[in-house]
């Protein structure tokens, strides 16, 4: 563990310093740092042709920093936040503090020693302004935009979809969408209202001799994007303290379906700062609203031809095996991209990519690619993750330019969305209740409330606003910093005790048995079966009506040697209860002791009967 640390301390001291000591030596000339065999001195001038340094004698070896300083710092980025996540992991602590909050605390000793380094460079070099977050390593050593909405994010979303708990996703999708929209739009209003109301009152203090105001098209601004739950964030939390499905999926199906609501409020109110309240007309609301819907269902829209798309690619691909996962993975990407090209919620595009290829592409890959696919989206979601939070860390303490701090508007801003959020899931649990079979019990719906946990969407919407627009775009900085980390370390570090103390029911993870299977199934075509007979179309006739049309024409399209079975979810327990048996066999007694004949009509025989392939290369591949 000791070890561990002290690589993670040197980790980070490399990672910091490498791009500080380039900066200082940027002003004098682009000099490379030159290493001789023999004792000769670095020329005062240097001629250069191009991009090259012209050559005036033959040198054995040199240090070319600029030719690989931005992948060498990425490169160290990663490898460090991986040991920092090992390290924790051997750790104590983890069974008090989040992982996130870890990280985060890691991300502001790394910004304490770039803003000494940056000091130290300004001082050396008589330029006040001289930093190391100012030069071309800022986009290593800060948090930005785009490098977090293009690259960090989409493999998070990507894990989070292709296993979404697909069942318990659709039982809950109508509760879902009431936290999503109606109870994001609840949040976003009464806190947009509520700000501005403090802000005409004069309560927001004053700057000199002047009052500080705040617009009311930028207190709306601000809301829309602080009272949207994050993703990441839930997932950082939540997947840690391990409550119940049916409560996980609630908060994080919202964190993930919300995006829609806050990508068009956001995009609205920026508009209108743009346009100026006094300028705005009544078509420019009405699309305004509208483009709710053109947001929402064109995610959804894009990411489910991009998953068909992969699943019609994934047909053919087995004549490669080893380009199966590209697919899989280059297609969620331009899913996302596509989404974020047109305009579209992109978390909503990747996620339904996600969920409708999975099914198809799982019954078309190798058992090997479904592996890697496995194993590789998992370990890109965690890396994201861990580089996510400790960037957090940094640019909070790193951009300081960014900055104005006003008690005020942080201590308002902070109730009002505390308030507001437990108000919110109150009447949506009481509405919702009046209509689900399963109650959410009051324990849960505390859990739900004080699992609104804001992070770095939140973080990079704000650093994107404009600041010769929204006017007041630094004091809403500082203010979304206080909310990111008062809600991931506060609520973060106490929702796991609470969660104990008020004895919420747990994740009981359980594979189940074939009788349980065939007892769902029955159970589901019984009440399909009930509803059409009351004459009541609800979710489980809705189930079957698509599990029949899936079975009729998509898998026979989409899926490579389809051969139809009634019901092919019990034929896969039935699989993998199967192997298992195998495997424990083969574990107690050390082979089948099979014959190299009947080996080999196994191998040739089942093993490339379509849908068995899967499940039975892998149980034979020991044989």
């Amino acid at each position: 563990m000791k070890s561990l640390t002290w690589t993670a301390m040197v980790m980070c001291a490399v990672v910091v310093l490498l791009p500080g000591v380039a900066s200082v030596t940027e002003d004098s000339a682009d000099l490379v740092i030159e290493m001789y065999l023999n004792e000769t001195e670095i020329p005062e001038t240097l001629e250069h042709c191009g991009d090259h340094e012209r050559m005036t004698e033959f040198k054995v070896a040199r240090l070319q920093w600029h030719e690989v300083d931005i992948p060498l710092i990425i490169a160290l980025w990663i490898i460090f936040a991986t040991i920092v996540r090992l390290a924790f992991s051997f750790s104590s602590l983890e069974k008090y503090i989040p992982e996130s909050c870890i990280l985060i605390c890691t991300g502001f000793v790394i910004g304490g020693i770039v803003l000494i380094l940056s000091a130290v460079t300004s001082s050396k070099s008589g330029h006040p302004n001289d930093t190391v977050h100012s030069t071309r390593y800022a986009g290593v050593l800060q948090l930005e935009s785009e490098l977090f909405f293009l690259f960090l994010l989409p493999p998070i979303m990507l894990e989070a979809g292709y296993f979404m708990p697909v069942r318990a996703f659709t039982n809950n999708l109508a509760t879902i969408l009431l936290f999503a929209v109606i109870g994001t739009l609840f949040n976003a209003v009464t806190v947009g209202l509520s700000l501005f109301a403090v802000s005409e009152f004069g309560w927001l203090g004053s700057d000199g001799n002047e009052t500080i105001r705040v617009s009311f098209l930028e207190c709306f601004t601000f809301s829309s994007l602080i009272s949207a739950v994050d993703p990441v964030a839930v997932l950082a939390v939540f997947e840690e303290i391990h409550v119940n499905q049916v409560l996980y999926i609630l908060v994080f199906g919202e964190s993930l379906l919300n995006d829609a609501v806050t990508v068009v409020l956001y995009r609205m109110f920026e508009t209108f700062n743009e346009i100026g309240q006094d300028n705005l007309q009544t078509k420019d609301i009405i699309f305004g609203i509208l483009s709710f819907f053109v947001v929402s269902l064109g995610g959804v829209f894009v990411g489910a031809l991009f998953g068909f798309l992969t699943a019609v690619i994934t047909r053919f691909a087995h004549h490669v095996r080893v380009i199966e996962p590209v697919f899989v993975f280059v297609m969620s990407y331009l899913a996302y991209l596509t989404a974020e090209l047109l305009s579209l919620s992109s978390i909503m595009s990747i996620v339904t990519c996600a969920m409708v290829m999975k099914p198809y592409v799982e019954r078309n890959i190798s058992q090997k690619s479904h592996t890697t696919i496995k194993y590789s989206m998992k370990m890109l979601s965690s890396l994201s993750e861990t580089i996510i939070f400790i960037f957090l860390g940094v640019s909070t303490l790193t951009e300081t330019d960014n900055h104005q701090w006003n008690t005020s508007f942080v201590f308002f801003t902070l109730i009002f969305t505390f308030v507001y959020r437990f108000l919110g899931v109150i009447w949506q649990c009481f509405l919702a209740n009046r209509y689900r079979l399963l109650k959410i019990k009051s324990k849960e719906k505390f859990i739900m409330a004080y699992g609104g946990i804001r992070g770095a969407i939140a973080f990079s919407l704000v650093a994107l606003l404009c600041e010769t627009i929204v006017l007041s775009k630094k004091i809403f900085f500082t203010t979304t910093i206080v909310i990111v980390m008062f809600t991931m370390f506060v609520q973060g570090m106490t929702i796991k005790p609470l969660v104990n103390k008020l004895h919420v029911k747990k994740e009981e993870k359980h594979k189940p048995s074939m009788n349980e299977e065939i007892f769902a199934r029955v159970n589901d075509h019984i009440l399909a079966g009930m509803e059409l007979i009351l004459g009541h179309e609800g979710r489980n006739s809705v189930r079957e009506q698509w599990r029949h049309f899936d079975n009729k024409f998509l898998k026979k399209l989409l899926i490579r040697d389809y051969k139809a079975v009634s019901d092919p979810k019990i034929l896969d327990v039935y699989q993998k209860l199967t192997e298992k048996d195998a495997t424990d066999y083969i574990k107690e007694h050390g082979t089948f002791h099979l014959s190299a004949s009947v080996s080999n009509f196994l191998r040739t025989e089942i093993g490339g009967s379509g849908m068995l392939h899967n499940s039975s290369s892998a149980s034979l591949s020991g044989i």
